[in-house]
């Protein structure tokens, strides 16, 4: 995925301020918690990063909070019921399953 980077299970943002001549993220998927980082480099982006991601799981562990949790594959997602015909004349005719074309079409998307 592109302007992001991961370590240990967790996935960062990596952005740029031309104001600061600074480069920064956020952990992504926590939703209870605000974890920043930054860096003058992107290797110092990537230091600051994982010591951000360390010393979070770190404090998961020591208070005893939940780990961000895997993901399970399930989404339910609504869509323009016209969009939802289409999809399904798409699938029929290429002989594959609705969940099929829809995860190929999101990979293909995110790719």
């Amino acid at each position: 995925m592109e302007n992001t980077m991961s370590h240990k299970g967790l996935y960062g943002s990596v952005e740029f301020s031309i104001e600061d001549n600074l480069f920064h993220g956020e952990i992504l998927g926590l939703s209870d918690d605000l974890i920043l980082y930054e860096g003058d480099s992107i290797q110092s982006l990537r230091q600051d990063f994982e010591f951000a991601v360390d010393s979070y799981l770190e404090f998961c562990t020591e208070k005893g909070k939940e780990l961000p949790k895997d993901y399970k594959g399930i989404i339910n997602v609504r869509i323009d019921p016209e969009l939802h015909k289409k999809l399904t004349v798409y699938s029929l005719a290429q002989k594959k399953t609705m969940n099929h074309a829809i995860e190929e079409a999101i990979r293909n998307y995110v790719s």
